[in-house]
């Protein structure tokens, strides 16, 4: 019998997007939204216009429309409204932390090192809080968003070039990527710092501060960088692609950061490659969360001896 073929329109199945399409289009525009173009802008120019931040909302709000016409954008449609929110809340949170009433609020108009950090941290929990609102809304579970404690022993995909092999569970290897990144962090601290042996005493008062502020930075970015981009890239992308795609946005973000320049974006990026393909394997939030905050720790340590300075955003 002839296969009947006079199916509406609306019953046919929809073609899918190719892998190449769907991939050229998310690098597009995340790279178009992430912090490269003001970088360019400003090194050739030697400031940052008003109309970037619209300009790139205005992307985002024309890519999720398209998602509604166009097959290819319609996966990435999640995406693009969570990385919307994402540069709506960092604008915000540079707009209030520099405010001179929010700077009363919170150490005063010149606060220490642990006025100062506490309102940045306050603001970045805040903002991690907004995207967990909209994972919400996009009606994605907390399990889908990584926000459980996962299984702490999955197995982990090797990497030949980091020395991961087949077999390695994320126990052992979350127990020695922690110890290695954080001693890593510590020397690259001691030869860029310089610290004078006679300032470090100065953070030994400020520990509880530094253990709390960085369980605060930790936790604000691995759920607004890490978390609320892979739900919906992992979903729609191969999960590598996805990874990739979040460590190079992450390393972008921080040009401006500690450290800075193209070493902060190499590190930092690689760092968000590792922590997200942490993430995706354990399907959980403890081990990028830990070894997150233990880095965090030794830098906000040396920020609080004074030691280094972060890069000004």
């Amino acid at each position: 019998m002839a296969e009947n073929t006079t199916g509406t329109k609306a019953d046919r199945p929809r073609p899918l997007p190719s892998r190449r399409s769907l991939l050229t289009l998310a690098w597009a525009v995340t790279l178009s939204v992430s912090l490269l173009p003001d970088i360019v802008w400003q090194s050739a120019a030697g400031t940052r216009p008003g109309w970037m931040l619209p300009a790139k909302l205005a992307l985002l709000g024309g890519a999720v429309m398209a998602g509604f016409a166009w097959e290819t954008a319609r996966p990435l449609r999640k995406y693009f409204v969570l990385l919307a929110a994402l540069l709506l809340t960092e604008s915000a949170g540079g707009w209030v932390n520099g405010a001179a009433w929010w700077q009363r609020i919170i150490g005063g108009a010149a606060p220490g090192f642990a006025g100062q950090m506490l309102r940045i941290q306050i603001l970045r929990v805040t903002g991690a809080g907004v995207m967990m609102a909209a994972l919400l809304l996009l009606r994605f579970t907390r399990r889908e968003f990584f926000l459980t404690r996962g299984d702490l022993n999955a197995p982990a995909a090797p990497v030949r070039w980091l020395g991961i092999d087949k077999g390695i569970g994320w126990a052992r290897l979350g127990t020695i990527s922690a110890a290695c990144i954080s001693l890593g962090t510590l020397a690259f601290l001691v030869i860029s710092g310089r610290p004078l042996l006679a300032a470090m005493p100065r953070a030994l008062p400020f520990l509880p501060w530094i253990l709390a502020l960085a369980a605060m930075n930790a936790f604000g970015e691995e759920l607004s960088y890490r978390a609320a981009l892979l739900a919906p890239t992992a979903a729609a992308l191969e999960p590598g692609q996805a990874v990739l795609l979040t460590g190079v946005f992450f390393g972008i973000g921080h040009y401006y950061g500690m450290p800075n320049g193209i070493i902060g974006v190499a590190m930092a990026g690689l760092l968000g490659w590792y922590l997200g393909k942490c993430m995706v394997e354990t399907r959980g939030f403890f081990w990028p969360w830990l070894i997150h905050f233990l880095q965090d720790v030794m830098i906000f340590t040396f920020m609080c001896a004074g030691t280094i300075l972060a890069g000004a955003k």
